[in-house]
């Protein structure tokens, strides 16, 4: 019997048996946060897996769980990954059974009318406007390319949709821009010198005098700057750029503002912390992942364009099979590079839902709160570094030896020796060629007892490798 006919409902019961289980006692299991094997170890237990006779496919199921790195245990404390709200399990099920794609109305009715729901609730908390539109991209990645083909037809001053790059053009962006900026700017033809770098400052962001006297160094050189790009926050550090004066400069030289704000969009959401995105409001496009700090499975990520028709003009292509000429809500092919789009719209949609904006504001404001007593333990003690006081749930921080060890080095042990271990998860950074150790407290079950352990724990290495 081919397993596409296995007892379907024995074993989804089976599926999720073992996955409330393994929800409810994540943090009492007896396997690791981290995967223990090598790269050589996983591929010869895989290709030992796949030679063999199909066993039971539950048991298969319990495998893969166990050699995959626990983004659901509270010592989980490393990438921008979402511990999901077990709801999505049921909700991917559905997906994939339904299989619809969202490129057009007839494939993806319900999607798209729950995309322009959710892009609507979050227009309003941007408080974009009326003529404002969001839609669904497969990552951040794509999502900054996205605003960024929209910048250029909006800014380059001909049609580049159709003529192409007739111009040396380029992209202003913090020297702590994550890279899939410099990717999608080079991705478009700018070259590696259409992406120009802010200087930061000790903390991290971006030092505002320079950005005229890099904008008119670049007119000199006979660049075209279209847009400037703003953190909303760093990757690397979790820091938010002044997106006012980012503001103030772009719309002083009719320049597009784009906000990179897949981790701490969101913010926006929290009473507290949403300061943080002040001059947002005014940026022409923000890109947001569900999958960071939402909740939510990857990839599911927003963009969101304050005039809407921007959007619709960055893709002005025909495709008479497909493309109705129109730039209504319900024609999504006509706004982004994909054409089979899966139904992410829905996730976000049951997430608010479901949950609301109040249990949101709650999570986003306790991983910040957990941010800022994690920076007050490093700062308290004597052998612990900070790279930068944290705006968000990111810490970058690292040991100070006291012998003559070298720092950079030393971190990074402290690091592997961690993940070896396997009981905590974090992962490195470099900021201005200083190493640091990073964490991103994004598990909602992650609570201070956690962070402390973790902190005993770096310290107990550090003194060994010292």
């Amino acid at each position: 019997m081919k397993p596409d006919f296995l007892n379907f409902q024995q074993k989804g019961h089976e599926l999720i048996d073992l996955l409330s289980d393994y929800y409810k006692n994540i943090e009492k299991s007896d396997f690791p946060v981290t995967v223990e094997r090598t790269p050589a170890e996983m591929l010869e237990h895989w290709q030992a897996d796949f030679q063999k006779t199909p066993n039971d496919v539950t048991e298969y199921f319990e495998d893969i769980l166990k050699n995959s790195i626990q983004v659901n245990h509270p010592n989980f404390i490393g990438h921008q990954v979402a511990a999901p709200l077990p709801i999505h399990t049921l909700v991917n099920a559905l997906l994939t059974s339904l299989n619809n794609s969202i490129a057009i109305y007839e494939m993806g009715a319900a999607g798209l009318a729950m995309e322009k729901i959710v892009a609507d609730y979050f227009i309003k908390q941007f408080e974009f406007g009326k003529s404002a539109n969001g839609i669904f991209v497969s990552g951040g990645s794509i999502g900054n390319l996205t605003a960024l083909l929209a910048a250029r037809q909006a800014k380059a001053g001909y049609d580049a949709w159709t003529e192409g790059n007739l111009g040396d053009l380029a992209v202003m962006v913090s020297e702590e821009a994550h890279y899939c900026v410099s990717r999608a700017t080079q991705s478009m033809g700018f070259g590696a010198d259409g992406v120009i770098k802010i200087p930061t400052d000790s903390q991290l962001k971006i030092i505002p005098e320079q950005l005229d006297i890099l904008y008119q160094k670049a007119k000199q050189a006979g660049k075209k700057v279209i847009a400037v790009v703003g953190n909303g926050c760093s990757t690397s550090t979790g820091t938010y750029d002044n997106l006012e004066v980012m503001a103030d400069f772009c719309e002083a030289n009719n320049l597009w503002f784009h906000v990179d704000g897949a981790h701490g969009a969101p913010a926006i959401l929290s009473k507290k912390y949403k300061s943080l995105l002040k001059g947002a409001e005014r940026a022409d496009s923000i890109v947001m992942d569900f999958h960071k700090m939402l909740l939510t499975p990857a990839l599911t990520t927003i963009v969101l364009f304050k005039n809407g028709q921007t959007s619709a003009e960055a893709f002005s292509q025909k495709a008479d099979y497909l493309l109705e000429q129109t730039q209504e809500w319900y024609q999504g092919a006509n706004r982004t590079l994909e054409c089979t789009r899966p139904m992410m719209s829905v996730r976000a949609y049951t997430l608010l839902k479901y949950y609301g904006g109040d249990y949101l504001e709650n999570y986003i404001t306790r991983m910040y709160d957990l941010g800022q007593y994690f920076a007050q333990k490093i700062i308290a003690h004597p052998q612990f570094e900070l790279a930068t006081l944290p705006d968000c749930n990111i810490v970058c921080f690292r040991f100070l030896p006291k012998s003559d060890k070298e720092i950079n080095q030393l971190n990074y042990a402290i690091r592997k020796t961690l993940q070896e271990e396997g009981e905590f998860y974090m992962v490195q950074t470099v900021v201005k060629g200083r190493a640091f150790l990073r964490i991103t407290i994004i598990n909602q079950h992650t609570t201070e007892v956690h962070l402390d352990r973790l902190l005993e724990a770096v310290e107990r290495i550090a003194l060994v490798l010292e």
